[in-house]
């Protein structure tokens, strides 16, 4: 259904304020970012989307709120994965801590332009060649398959085609310059490793972005519930990536929880035409799926090492 017009310019303001009160009051000046703070922000996140997801249903009604509570909990899911990685890139760039919020910062303000181009694009294609649908859904239980069956994500920066374009037509610096993106030298504007690292992090969203919008377009072609859902996902994934970047290991599991989800969505997205399973049904089982891997990761944690100390009392029991 349309939107009036007012009501997408009253979001995009919110999210503006909430993004202006962030980098402009509460991170003005790069830091550490602590445990306690990542999950206080978290929470800040998570609250204010549920808060949107009881507007929604008071305006709309329950249907396009469980909508926008299913969309909500596939991105918020997928966008773990991105911590991932994350994780991997800031370690191969050496970014210090104290700068890594303001990478992740400009990088999830980019990411908001291309997920709205790529929403726009998903549901006008749709709507014009309806057999996309199908595309889409055999895309996503390849792509689940797929992640289910490869073990280890491996980072190569350095053999990425456009990281080296830049840096052949950009000057990059050897080392941080602060916090700075840019530097002048010698009256030539010269690039920071602090802008590479934020230029393959926008690289990654956008890939991964091919995985996540078809698989919100499978439960509903809203254009506005698909966006706000993606958006708030979005927004708090900085602190979600602070709160548990040095706990990822835990959730061994998990990866597999999210590999079922995309098949399961590409499944219902290839059906469609046969049968329309009810909003409803999918939260439940997006929900139980996350459910059940977080608590089995807990349940069987990985085996630790064995230490050299441990191997020669065994031995020596032996």
């Amino acid at each position: 259904m349309p939107h009036p017009f007012w009501l997408w310019t009253g979001f995009l303001a919110f999210v503006l304020a909430m993004l202006a009160l962030d980098l402009g009051v509460f991170h003005r000046k790069s830091h550490r970012v602590s445990l306690k703070e990542a999950l206080v922000w978290t929470a800040v996140w998570v609250v204010l989307a549920l808060l949107f997801n009881v507007g929604l249903w008071r305006w709309r009604g329950s249907e396009p709120a469980m909508e926008f509570l299913a969309g909500y909990l596939i991105e918020k899911a997928l966008s773990v994965d991105n911590i991932f990685v994350f994780v991997m890139i800031f370690n191969f760039f050496r970014v210090p801590a104290s700068y890594q919020h303001k990478v992740l910062f400009w990088g999830i303000l980019s990411a908001l332009v291309m997920r709205a181009i790529f929403i726009a694009a998903g549901i006008t294609l749709l709507e014009h060649f309806h057999w996309l649908i199908y595309v889409f859904g055999a895309f996503l239980i390849i792509t689940g398959i797929k992640m289910a069956v490869v073990k280890d994500k491996e980072i190569h920066p350095e053999r990425n085609p456009v990281l080296r374009l830049f840096r052949r037509l950009v000057p990059v610096t050897d080392d941080y310059e602060g916090d700075r993106f840019f530097v002048r030298r010698d009256s030539r504007l010269w690039a920071t490793p602090m802008f590479v690292t934020l230029l393959f992090v926008e690289l990654t969203d956008l890939i991964f972005a091919v995985d996540s919008i078809p698989a919100i377009l499978a439960i509903t072609q809203d254009t506005f519930i698909v966006y706000t859902s993606n958006v708030f996902a979005i927004l708090g994934l900085r602190a979600l990536y602070f709160a548990l970047a040095g706990v990822m290991q835990l959730f061994r599991y998990l990866n597999y929880g999210l590999a079922l989800i995309l098949v399961f969505v590409g499944v219902k997205m290839s059906l469609v035409d046969l049968y329309k399973m009810p909003v409803a049904v999918s939260l439940g089982v997006v929900a139980a799926i996350l459910a059940i891997s977080v608590l089995v990761s807990l349940l069987r944690p990985a085996p630790q090492p064995a230490t050299p100390q441990a191997e020669h009392d065994h031995a020596v029991a032996g």
